[in-house]
């Protein structure tokens, strides 16, 4: 990697938060296994003057989807399940499906549909969807906000109160970002007889040395977390009502009063905090092909079975009109994260097989297997939509790659 072009990086960080975009960020390139560019600037925490540093501690809301995908499949190897099982096997709740019949203009037009299988929860292809995704559904998803907040609850009652819903599309038949991945996380809980938070602890992070990487806000993180901000006006979170405010970063969460703290719900879906390196070391296990030192977590061929496409075409190709953390031309998608089939029609550098995933407030990794890259980035901005930095950090990385 050229070192001039590399520096590119860092006006290009410093940018955005000279032009109060993001409060701060770091961002942390790995090629061949070995470090080749940190860099951190801005704040953490703009009110108490705190840096945005190197163990500063990220929501990484979505980018808690391909840890959860990778620990069912850790269950998939050991023979415990199978992909195409519906969920029903494992949740009774989901016995007695219904769908949205097609044109449905409310939620009372309904037919039987059979229950989406543990490979269509990982896809996005199950029915379910996200409160703020346009829709019939996610109105009523809306009414008593099932997003799997921390501060929500327990993971299964929550499954629960989502199954008395019914599903916006017949499953298998469309593309719609969703909670899909919250219900697998409650699937992980009932096979293993352990909380979510216990197994990936117990098979994920100890092993990677992940050690500040959980559903809450260990006692010593402090005010290491980094505040959580918004140029909307009202909840970050409700893209259909999204309306810029008067200050582009107005603070919405922050370490002292953050309903991380004591979170109850162990959100497969978004729920995990993170650092920086704690993050590269699960991007590192992908590019190694579940290789951790000299011992494999997972099997190479589990890995490469999840960076592949599991869909029929691109994610647009399946009709989508919900929002997503990837761009859909050019985009498949594997079990957790995207995978890039066309870079020409994504309209972004990149490599074939890229696989990887954004969170909400605006954090981003991605591993290509091609020029031997993991990257990840960490910034705190919700909703992930405000700006296009995921495509201009991608243009960017790929510009420093000379040989």
């Amino acid at each position: 990697m050229d070192a001039a072009r590399l520096q590119h990086l860092n006006s290009w960080q410093d940018l955005y938060v000279d032009r109060r975009k993001y409060a701060g960020s770091a961002l942390l390139i790995h090629r061949n296994g070995t470090e080749r560019y940190f860099y951190a600037t801005g704040h953490r925490n703009i009110a108490e003057d705190l840096p945005f540093t190197r163990d500063t501690v990220a929501r990484i809301y979505s980018m808690t989807k391909p840890v959860t995908s990778m620990a069912l499949m850790m269950l998939v190897e050991r023979g415990l399940l199978h992909l195409d099982a519906p969920v029903s096997d494992f949740l009774s709740e989901f016995n007695d499906m219904h769908c949205l019949v097609e044109g449905a203009i409310d939620v009372g037009q309904i037919e039987s549909c059979r229950a989406p299988t543990l490979h269509e929860l990982l896809t996005h292809t199950s029915g379910l969807s996200y409160p703020f995704n346009p829709g019939i559904l996610p109105e009523e998803m809306a009414k008593t906000e099932l997003m799997f907040k921390p501060d929500q609850g327990a993971l299964a009652a929550k499954v629960t109160q989502l199954a008395e819903l019914p599903l916006a599309f017949a499953p298998g038949s469309r593309w719609e970002y969703s909670v899909g991945i919250d219900v697998i996380g409650r699937v992980i809980e009932v096979v293993t007889g352990d909380s979510l938070g216990t197994v990936l602890k117990d098979t994920i992070f100890d092993p990677l040395g992940m050690l500040h990487t959980g559903f809450k806000s260990l006692r010593t993180t402090g005010n290491l977390l980094a505040s959580l901000y918004s140029p909307l006006s009202g909840d970050a979170m409700e893209l259909n009502e999204a309306t810029k405010g008067h200050d582009s970063l107005r603070l919405i969460d922050s370490y002292y009063d953050t309903p991380f703290g004591t979170a109850e719900m162990h959100s497969g879906g978004g729920g995990l905090l993170s650092t920086i390196d704690d993050y590269m070391r699960f991007a590192e296990l992908i590019r190694q092909r579940g290789k951790h030192g000299n011992d494999h977590i997972i099997s190479p061929q589990i890995v490469d079975f999840m960076c592949q496409n599991h869909l029929s075409g691109d994610i647009a190709s399946m009709g989508p009109q919900s929002f997503a953390e990837q761009p859909m031309d050019g985009m498949g998608f594997g079990l957790g994260g995207a995978v890039v089939l066309n870079p020409a029609r994504s309209r972004c550098p990149g490599s074939v097989g890229d696989f990887g995933w954004g969170g909400m407030a605006s954090t981003f990794f991605w591993v290509d297997p091609v020029l031997d890259l993991s990257v990840v980035f960490f910034t705190q901005l919700a909703p992930s939509s405000s700006y296009p930095s995921r495509a201009e950090l991608k243009a960017l990385v790929h510009g420093a790659v000379t040989s």
